[in-house]
């Protein structure tokens, strides 16, 4: 029922599409033609707490043993618990070229409902630019943590990048593989928690 309800809801919100529903993680991809690299939304449910995941999520050294072709990520400005700039460096599959980017995380949490937001959007001239690796400038990620009863939270993920220097073509092709293998792992770190 709770699954049915969702699918409702979501389908009353224009513009997204399912497009990938395994190990219960669903991935919608945008239908907007005026975008040249498709933004995305991840929802699953896991089985922790929203502390839980945002220690994860600001554990930021250990984001290449979960998130997707991350080579490595270096917190480079801590503002305060929940509010830091990181440095990272993600391998891209031929014909794609390896990039960088530097993102600012904030947490906040709405007191009345509980609903953790994450947002992670880029910035730019934090990092001089490194040869051989494209610079991303323009992401935006936003997570959204939702308390569904004990020990479990609905997390809602959304993507929106630019391709800078990479085929669109290839990019789209892969938008839904690297969040699906992302939340996977993700899961499995959630677990050691």
């Amino acid at each position: 029922m709770y699954r049915l309800l969702l699918f409702i809801l979501f389908m009353q919100q224009p513009g997204y599409k399912l497009s990938t529903d395994k190990d219960d993680i669903r991935i919608y991809t945008s239908i907007a033609t005026d975008v040249k690299v498709k933004p995305i939304r991840v929802e699953c449910t896991f089985n922790a707490t929203p502390a839980q995941l945002v220690a994860v999520l600001l554990d930021i050294k250990n984001y290449p043993a979960w998130a997707y072709h991350t080579k490595s990520a270096t917190i480079i400005k801590q503002v305060a618990p929940g509010d830091l700039y990181y440095y990272s460096e993600v391998t891209v599959p031929w014909p794609g070229q390896d990039r960088d980017f530097v993102s600012h995380v904030t947490v906040t949490q709405n007191p009345g409902t509980k609903v953790v937001t994450v947002e992670a959007p880029n910035v730019s001239g934090m990092v001089p630019e490194k040869s051989g690796l494209y610079r991303t400038h323009t992401s935006k990620g936003k997570w959204t943590i939702t308390p569904d009863g004990p020990g479990k939270i609905k997390v809602v993920y959304d993507l929106q990048i630019d391709a800078n220097g990479a085929p669109t073509w290839l990019v789209n092709l892969f938008i839904t593989e690297g969040p699906l293998q992302t939340f996977k792992k993700l899961r499995l770190q959630l677990g050691k928690a």
